[in-house]
């Protein structure tokens, strides 16, 4: 018998415009949790504005959300959805410093004991595959590697819904392949994982639900 799944988050009535032009206005956005989606949609449909209106770093002109059954504001963002949702962007930020401060910089934020930040971040750094990056600047790290950095400071926060923009749209070869392999840990461990992307083989993950923003519409595929 299969187990219903858990409706994590429902936006209606979200619209955002630009000017005159209406970016989109969906009618309805219900995200299951531990569960896999693409976001797909022509270049300017509107896909990296949604997903920063869900992460609360740009506004909408219009639209209310239930998180975990809960009514939420979407303006002013509430605090349990920053707990709660991590966005990382298509080129993510690194701070000068080293690989363990990059990865533990959103737990130091939130006082996490250091000894339990230390060994949350050593587990994330040998997940990702890039503990040879331990005695390395970040400058010299390659598209493929600040990606993977990027997702272990995300997974260290546990969050409940993870939102990437173009994860792989600038790698190639095997830091492509190294990406997408990430991926499924994430949802086995309990994230909502939605990926606006154009990636074939991001698309084609087993288990990975289609949504495609047309024409300011939702479409389910």
């Amino acid at each position: 018998m299969t187990t219903p799944a858990t409706t994590l988050l429902t936006v209606t009535g979200l619209r955002k415009a630009h000017g005159a032009r209406v970016l989109f206005d969906l009618a309805e956005l219900t995200l299951a949790a531990a569960q896999a989606y693409v976001l797909t949609g022509v270049n300017g449909a509107g896909k990296s504005t949604l997903l920063r209106i869900l992460a609360g770093l740009d506004t909408a002109d219009g639209g209310s959300l239930t998180w975990l059954g809960e009514a939420c504001a979407l303006t002013p963002y509430p605090r349990a959805l920053r707990q709660a949702i991590v966005y990382v962007h298509q080129h993510p930020v690194m701070f000068s410093t080293g690989v363990e401060h990059n990865v533990g910089y959103g737990l130091a934020a939130r006082g996490v004991p250091k000894a339990a930040l230390r060994a949350a971040v050593d587990e994330a750094i040998a997940w990702a595959g890039v503990e040879h990056l331990r005695d390395s600047a970040p400058a010299h790290w390659s598209g493929g590697e600040k990606q993977r950095v990027a997702l272990a400071r995300a997974r260290v926060l546990r969050p409940k819904l993870l939102l990437l923009d173009e994860p792989t749209s600038n790698l190639d070869g095997a830091a492509r392949e190294q990406v997408i392999a990430l991926i499924p840990a994430l949802v086995a461990a309990g994230s909502t994982v939605v990926m606006a992307c154009h990636d074939r083989d991001l698309i084609g993950l087993p288990g990975v639900r289609r949504l495609k923003l047309r024409d300011g519409r939702l479409e389910y595929r």
